[in-house]
């Protein structure tokens, strides 16, 4: 088929390269435009960008796509039988989604219609959710609301971190775009009753909430990994927690007996006293310094039991 692909992030590579193995056109490319960048804050071109430039495809990253008459008129003259959309990072006006022959069709990180919206990957590990996937949608107007092509489930692991579930789903999207595009298979509409959204995540949603339930801190600091990451603050400065540990019941009510405040340090183990329950952090970051392990941590630092982060 004739293609053009929009995408931007990691996410969406593995799908444009399985297009490609799969024998289709990529006639071009739209991307986000490069972003400033790093500690320089040099401008830095989309994986999806370097990807189609390796390939020889031709790329094209406008700032918007609404009210542009100019690239509706570019995206029309390449007679696409279908757009195929991975993250791209711009909501596309109707007359884009009606310009090739079979519409747009996206690659959804979520089991629709659970986690629509920006961040389905991070919501499904911090709600507890026992599966993720990946949905080929035929895409509407509307936010993540059309009509479901193909679905494929992948277990979310007790393990499992945004990063380490956006590559799995990553690589499935790939498949299924392929497996869209070759059968054909009846598009059935979404239950809008079942639906819930996952909003777009800032640095600021990282801050951990002691009084909430350890298993849903824990379930927060694997959700924000890498991305915005998980933090507390210590005599107003900001501690970044890569990963923690639950502790079992008998110890943490042994550990609670005097019901501390939530985010009180409880040992020299760095157990933390939450709303229910206690964690024990297994890494944690100083400000300007490198994640470490606790016993590492330890060896430079000293966080009496007692002291509570907020």
């Amino acid at each position: 088929m004739r293609l053009i692909f929009m995408g931007s992030p990691d996410f969406a590579v593995p799908a444009l390269h399985a297009l490609i193995k799969a024998g289709h056109d990529i006639v071009a490319v739209y991307t986000q435009p490069p972003r400033p960048a790093g500690r320089g804050k040099s401008l830095r071109r989309q994986p999806v960008h370097e990807a189609a430039d390796a390939l020889n495809i031709p790329v094209r990253t406008p700032e918007r796509l609404r009210h542009n008459e100019e690239e509706l008129a570019i995206f029309q003259s390449f007679n696409a039988d279908a757009a195929i959309v991975a993250a791209y990072g711009l909501l596309l006006p109707e007359a884009i989604l009606n310009a090739p022959r079979l519409g747009c069709l996206n690659i959804h990180a979520s089991l629709l219609p659970r986690w629509r919206g920006a961040s389905p990957i991070q919501s499904a590990i911090r709600a507890g959710d026992e599966k993720s996937g990946v949905c080929i949608m035929q895409m509407d107007k509307g936010l993540d609301t059309g009509a479901v092509i193909l679905s494929e489930a992948t277990p979310i692991t007790p393990t499992d971190t945004a990063g380490s579930l956006h590559d799995k789903l990553a690589e499935s999207g790939g498949r299924l775009i392929v497996r869209a595009l070759a059968e054909h298979p009846t598009p059935r509409p979404q239950d809008d009753a079942q639906s819930c959204y996952a909003p777009r995540l800032e640095r600021k949603d990282g801050h951990i909430d002691w009084t909430r339930p350890a298993h849903e801190i824990e379930r927060q600091i694997r959700a924000f990994i890498p991305w915005p990451g998980s933090y507390a603050l210590l005599d107003e400065q900001s501690y970044r927690i890569g990963a923690v540990t639950l502790v079992d019941d008998a110890e943490a009510t042994a550990l609670t007996a005097a019901s501390p405040m939530p985010g009180t340090i409880l040992d020299n183990a760095l157990t933390i006293a939450c709303g229910q329950g206690c964690l024990r952090i297994e890494q944690i970051q100083k400000p300007g310094r490198a994640m470490m392990a606790r016993d590492a941590f330890l060896r430079g630092t000293t966080l009496s039991k007692g002291t509570r982060f907020v």
